[in-house]
């Protein structure tokens, strides 16, 4: 048996082995290679754009291309054009919101519903994200991040149908109290503004937890020991250091928490009513009628675009001075 191992311990590299290496040996001395090579690590600069040349044609074509295309729409008469109809600048599309104030009561409740439900996903995820960076060992870390990362595989309309059958009339929510012999008739979850809050706390609870866990697991521990053996309260320890240093966190998730609750169109449509309609609705109404209409839903998109992203640079700002006084 030693003799038959022997040889194929010394034997060199097999025939495909040995054809890659001269393939790759081939190549790196062939000239236009070479130089190609050449010129494109000749410097950091170039090494730099290079790298980055994918990662910025990704966003320029998808995601800042479509908005630029969205803004150029909004200011135009008509889209698509038929054929043989010359297409004409105007700032109608805009006036049309600022004209109408029937189409005011669901851009602000909008972002009422996005900043009130921001808030609750904080308050909700916050413990969560404590409990898990500050109390979980590391080797079970990653083990309940992945638990909680499950249902977040499923995609939005099954956890908004999965939501309907929770709070139904029917659902395990009812039925839990009716056992419970707290009600005699279900309550009326369903097509409320409660419903859509927690369809849209749910989905998005995740973009806040991730964050605030960043921010905790990276907190020295050392500093609310030191401060307990001062005498601070575990109150005073988590109003004087574990939520100053978390801010960042804070900031990164309430500002991804609100920009995508501005956004949200399944969810209020399946489990909100007549009195939460949102501007998303309003906005898909005018792309499901004719084209004449489109214009108007990319000005509406583009209005709600332009004040989510001033609520959250204000928001940011804000933090920042927060930080900065804290630091101070």
């Amino acid at each position: 048996m030693s003799d038959d191992v022997a040889p194929r311990a010394g034997r060199g590299p097999d025939t495909a082995d040995r054809k890659r290496l001269t393939f790759w040996g081939t190549l790196s001395s062939w000239t236009p290679y070479r130089l190609v090579v050449g010129l494109a690590t000749a410097s950091p600069r170039r090494q730099f754009l290079i790298l980055a040349a994918f990662p910025l044609l990704w966003v320029l074509t998808q995601h800042l291309g479509p908005m630029l295309q969205m803004l150029r729409v909004s200011f135009t008469d008509a889209y698509p054009v038929a054929p043989g109809v010359e297409q004409h600048f105007t700032l109608d599309n805009y006036a049309r919101f600022f004209g109408d104030y029937i189409f005011w009561q669901p851009f602000f409740r909008t972002l009422t519903f996005a900043g009130v439900f921001t808030f609750c996903t904080l308050i909700l995820t916050y413990p969560v994200a404590y409990f898990l960076a500050r109390h979980v060992s590391r080797k079970n870390q990653m083990l309940m991040l992945l638990l909680l990362l499950i249902p977040f595989w499923v995609g939005e309309i099954v956890r908004t149908y999965a939501i309907m059958i929770l709070l139904g009339n029917t659902g395990a929510v009812n039925q839990l109290l009716k056992w419970l012999s707290l009600i005699d008739r279900p309550i009326p979850f369903m097509y409320t503004s409660f419903s859509m809050g927690v369809g849209i706390v749910y989905l998005t609870a995740l973009y806040m937890l991730l964050p605030l866990y960043s921010a905790l697991e990276k907190l020295p521990r050392s500093y609310n020991e030191a401060a307990a053996d001062l005498g601070a309260s575990a109150w005073t320890r988590f109003r004087r250091i574990t939520l100053p240093l978390t801010l960042e966190g804070i900031s990164s998730g309430c500002t991804l928490v609100f920009l995508i609750s501005t956004g949200f169109y399944a969810t209020p449509v399946l489990l909100g009513g007549p009195s939460t309609t949102v501007f998303a609705e309003t906005i898909a109404g005018f792309f499901h009628v004719a084209g004449d209409e489109w214009p108007t839903g990319a000005a509406f998109a583009t209005i709600m675009f332009v004040a989510a992203i001033f609520l959250t640079g204000a928001f940011q700002k804000l933090m920042n001075s927060l930080r900065k006084g804290d630091t101070n």
